[in-house]
């Protein structure tokens, strides 16, 4: 049997760039999104890029916890779980928008360990689970406030559900700003002033942060970790 692996928010981004990657390792892949058909439609194109037949693409939608058991009951085995599912929300305390905060939290912290609970039992005992977070855990900045508390949050989780699903292993892994991602690129004055805050003087790639992602998923003795990758942030 080759390695199952669900990537839920794996219809774009470093999402689908890791769907792309365990493909070509010749993995069977499913990609979850919160839409059906672009699900599907992501996934037959992942298939023709790899030459590939083994990526499908399933709605699952993690601000919609109740529906999530339901949506994911057609996996009967999963090596790797990989949950990279968000949404944006730019909400200042002057200002705040409750619903755009409210769902942010429950896709993050409730959609992940809900997906996690309904497959808990189909996970191979030597599989993983690597969960997203992100930079403004430790680098909060006007607006990030409910970004800064889920993304927080996400390193309670692993601390948690490392001892809760032992010996499967969790990680979460905190990329900073991404330059190639959909909603990075192209954006030069704002990829401008983050290289100046960049030790490295060098903005991720999307190749970076899937490699990283890949060794949390596949290295034994990774387990418990939060690992930050933005070239260290000034």
């Amino acid at each position: 049997m080759s390695k199952q692996v669900l990537i839920v928010g794996g219809t774009s981004g470093i999402g689908r760039e890791l769907a792309a990657t365990y493909a070509r390792q010749g993995a069977s892949v499913i990609i979850a999104g919160r839409d059906s058909t672009r699900a599907e439609k992501v996934a037959a194109e992942i298939n023709t890029e790899v030459d590939s037949q083994q990526v499908r693409g399933i709605e699952a939608d993690l601000a919609k916890p109740e529906l999530l058991k339901e949506a994911l009951s057609g996996i009967e085995h999963v090596d790797s779980i990989v949950l990279t599912g968000m949404r944006r929300d730019n909400n200042t305390i002057a200002d705040y928008d409750i619903a755009g905060a409210t769902e942010l939290a429950i896709a993050k912290i409730v959609g992940y360990t809900t997906v996690v609970h309904a497959l808990r039992s189909r996970i191979s005992p030597t599989g993983s689970v690597l969960l997203f977070g992100g930079l403004a855990k430790d680098a909060p900045y006007p607006g990030s406030t409910t970004v800064t508390a889920v993304n927080a949050g996400v390193t309670g989780l692993v601390a948690t559900l490392a001892k809760e699903l032992a010996p499967v292993r969790v990680n979460a892994i905190h990329p900073g700003m991404v330059g190639d991602s959909p909603y990075w690129a192209g954006n030069e004055p704002v990829l401008e002033a983050a290289r100046a805050r960049i030790l490295t003087g060098v903005i991720p790639t999307m190749r970076d942060i899937v490699e990283g992602s890949v060794f949390l998923l596949e290295n034994p003795a990774a387990n418990g970790v939060n690992l930050d990758l933005n070239g260290g942030h000034a």
